[in-house]
């Protein structure tokens, strides 16, 4: 998951379920200039699927992308998948940092749920322990050697050079976040078959979270409480969303129990997070993804959790021509991790 060369000129890539996403910048220093960036719709079932035709398929829909944006770097920073990503925070001896990287390898097959043989493991110190006086506090990640080995040779196969593999998450929380934040930040990412939840202090994940919740289970929710099909159940769920006073709450009761439940699952986090960080308040509630788009969403969860609540910004540290505001704000709550990926530094 680390970086295989120090390239500088680079370009990042989220193969996203629903859409493929590049972001390339240009420039150096703290904030760099927005050079290029595209996206390009794919089908989820080719997505989602390891056959050898769909992976051919994926293959000509990042050569397209890379083409329309007029991208030219062929090194590339790859998202990988909150569900295909284990991610974790320790507590840990303190250790000289080679002491620690033996430490963490000797223990891994008891913190990581698969095989350490088959698996590629990262992690970063974060400071002393919140809990354990004397001890470390890790933050570890792990991805199978099977998916990492797979993206890498569909992307060879097409010319790039991959020089990191960075789990969704962290790219998230470099994109929304502004990079002096030391406050925790809870970034809820709705994306069509997940929501990812990242509480992030001091610029670092310190807790994630993959809830089987996303804009496609409102959608399946709204066809079958309100039996209509697909399309009819999407255009009224994100025309009504959680307006309760529109077409008499209908779409609002129908999709409610699936929202009930994604709610239970933040409310669950928080609790976590607190009673590991001796009840440090969260500051906000930075919202993306698609469902950062319906309506009243972003209203609901503020009343739910008493929080203040803002819609992610993925282009917030990245320069870019004021002509363009519109356009990329339009899209932003869809480049969160293409653009994070974008600005990694090395």
């Amino acid at each position: 998951m680390g970086i295989l060369t120090g390239a500088t000129d680079f370009f990042g890539l989220d193969i996203g379920t629903t859409a493929v996403r590049v972001v390339e910048l240009k420039g150096s220093g703290k904030v760099r200039s927005l050079a290029h960036y595209g996206q390009i719709a794919v089908d989820s079932k080719i997505s989602q699927s390891d056959a050898n035709a769909d992976m051919q398929k994926m293959a000509q829909y990042i050569r397209q992308v890379i083409a329309d944006a007029k991208i030219s770097s062929r090194n590339v920073a790859v998202g990988v998948p909150s569900q295909r990503v284990f991610t974790a925070v320790v507590d840990m001896d303190k250790l000289s940092p080679s002491d620690l990287a033996k430490t963490i390898r000797f223990q891994a097959d008891s913190l990581i749920p698969t095989p350490l043989a088959e698996s590629k493991i990262d992690w970063a110190l974060l400071g002393d322990s919140p809990k354990e006086t004397g001890k470390s506090e890790i933050l570890l990640s792990s991805v199978t050697n099977d998916f990492i080995e797979k993206r890498l040779d569909l992307l060879e196969a097409i010319g790039l050079n991959v020089i990191a593999f960075e789990p969704d998450s962290l790219a998230i929380v470099r994109a929304l976040l502004p990079p002096d934040t030391t406050a925790p930040q809870m970034i809820l990412d709705v994306g069509s078959k997940a929501t990812d939840l990242v509480i992030a202090m001091n610029g670092a994940p310190r807790l994630t979270r993959s809830i089987q919740v996303g804009t496609d289970s409102l959608i399946k929710s709204a066809m079958q409480n309100l039996s209509i099909d697909e399309k009819q159940a999407e255009q009224f769920v994100f025309k009504f969303g959680l307006s309760k006073d529109k077409l008499e709450g209908q779409v609002y009761n129908a999709i409610s129990g699936m929202v009930d439940i994604l709610f239970t699952e933040i409310e669950k986090s928080i609790k976590f997070f607190y009673s590991r960080y001796n009840n440090t308040p969260i500051e906000r509630i930075i919202v993306t993804g698609g469902a950062s788009a319906l309506p009243e969403f972003p209203l609901f969860i503020a009343n739910k959790f008493g929080l203040s609540v803002e819609i992610g910004n993925a282009w917030r540290n990245i320069a870019f021509p004021q002509d363009r505001l519109n356009e990329l704000l339009a899209m932003s709550n869809h480049f969160g991790a293409a653009a994070g990926l974008a600005q990694r530094i090395e």
